[in-house]
């Protein structure tokens, strides 16, 4: 990321930190320590915050004043870090490295660990249905959106159909995409829209920011996959290699790396073309680009 890139959105990422300190844990809901320890843990580990990023630019874009929408960021970061949890998770994918921390399940078990992310899933949940200054209406559609992408039509499916490919490559461009859009894109589509949601945005706009996160979505995985082919495991935080070691489907894997990374910069290029002309919607698209630098 530039150094003016991430000036600029430093203290949107000082925003969702905070929301997030003082929402982890709220009076009379802390719960045992141990839960809140191992959900400290991953939360709190370095990481970009691009989804609750990506839901205040949008909402900014949108014409949303500041009200609620802290907690709808917080409450996707909170949602992502359950996701990465579970996927962690022997049964799942099997890492020991996270935002270049141990996984939660290596540092505290994978008992205490399934439990940390079932309770950032909850409370994430618990979030969206709290924001300040949105009716009623809006906070009904934020649940149905990210809802949906986080269940069996979004990330859940993805997940499935991610495990089901270790056993049964796909052999087409198509089927790695649908993966894809559902375990990764889905979330990352969803925090856009959550934003232009909360702000009230028009139909047109809406339609914009949507079709900006849905190609977002894509080529932040293919960059994702680039990056795990040849990227460095200090940068990444996490290990590197294991997906195509695994059998997993990965665009690299099917289309090589130049062409991978052609289309990378052209689904970026693509979601930023969505966006409406507006100097508001310009960290969005700088994002965007940044979402491909960083796979080199």
């Amino acid at each position: 990321m530039t150094l003016s890139l991430e000036a600029e959105l430093r203290p949107y990422r000082e925003r969702v930190e905070r929301e997030l300190r003082a929402r982890l844990s709220v009076e009379g809901e802390e719960g045992p320590e141990s839960v809140r320890r191992a959900m400290a843990h991953s939360l709190f580990a370095p990481g970009k915050r691009v989804r609750p990023l990506l839901a205040m630019l949008a909402h900014e874009a949108a014409g949303g004043d500041a009200r609620g929408i802290d907690t709808i960021a917080a409450a996707i970061e909170m949602l992502h870090t359950y996701s990465l949890i579970h996927d962690d998770l022997p049964c799942m994918d099997d890492d020991d490295l996270r935002r270049g921390r141990p996984t939660c399940h290596v540092a505290y078990g994978e008992a205490l660990a399934l439990l940390a992310g079932d309770a950032l899933l909850t409370r994430g949940l618990v979030l969206l249905g709290e924001a300040e200054g949105l009716p009623p209406e809006r906070r009904i559609r934020l649940l149905r959106v990210i809802g949906r992408a986080i269940g069996t039509a979004g990330m859940i499916g993805g997940q499935s159909l991610d495990l089901a490919a270790e056993e049964n490559p796909p052999r087409r461009i198509e089927e790695v995409e649908e993966i894809h859009l559902r375990k990764t894109g889905a979330l990352l589509a969803a925090s856009v829209l959550a934003g232009a949601v909360a702000a009230g945005a028009p139909p047109e706009a809406e339609e914009r920011l949507a079709l900006y996160g849905r190609r977002l979505g894509l080529a932040f995985q293919v960059a994702d996959d680039l990056l795990d082919r040849a990227g460095a495991e200090e940068a990444a935080g996490k290990r590197l290699r294991k997906d195509e070691a695994r059998g997993k489907a990965t665009y690299p894997g099917l289309l090589g790396t130049e062409r991978s990374r052609a289309l990378a910069a052209e689904l970026a290029a693509g979601a930023a073309e969505a966006l409406p002309f507006d100097t508001k919607t310009n960290l969005l698209a700088r994002l965007a680009r940044f979402v491909v630098d960083r796979s080199g």
